[in-house]
């Protein structure tokens, strides 16, 4: 996957991963990159975090790490969010979503 113009940054134990999230699509998965976030869409309709936690869900199979190591630092009830992974520096994590 061209990953070009992706903003991966440091966080404590691993990297932050900026995401542009579609709640409610016909499709799932990672889509692309958009203004610098990773585009992502998931099936499940944004009520009561089922969204937020199908995301994370679908990263954490993409990238291989568990759920539990995937974070909402913000956006949790915005399309634009920002999430923590613990245990992937910023380059490790480029090159898993890169092997997408």
């Amino acid at each position: 996957m061209n990953l070009e113009g992706l903003l991966i940054g440091v966080w404590e134990g691993g990297s932050t991963l900026p995401l542009k999230v579609r709640a409610a699509s016909r499709r799932q998965g990672i889509v692309g990159v958009q203004d610098g976030r990773l585009r992502v869409e998931v099936t499940v309709a944004p009520e009561k975090g089922k969204a937020n936690q199908a995301v994370i869900r679908l990263l954490g199979a993409k990238i291989g790490v568990k759920g539990s190591d995937i974070m909402i630092l913000s956006g949790e009830n915005n399309p634009r969010k920002n999430l923590g992974v613990r245990g992937l520096g910023p380059d490790e994590l480029r090159r898993r979503l890169e092997e997408l």
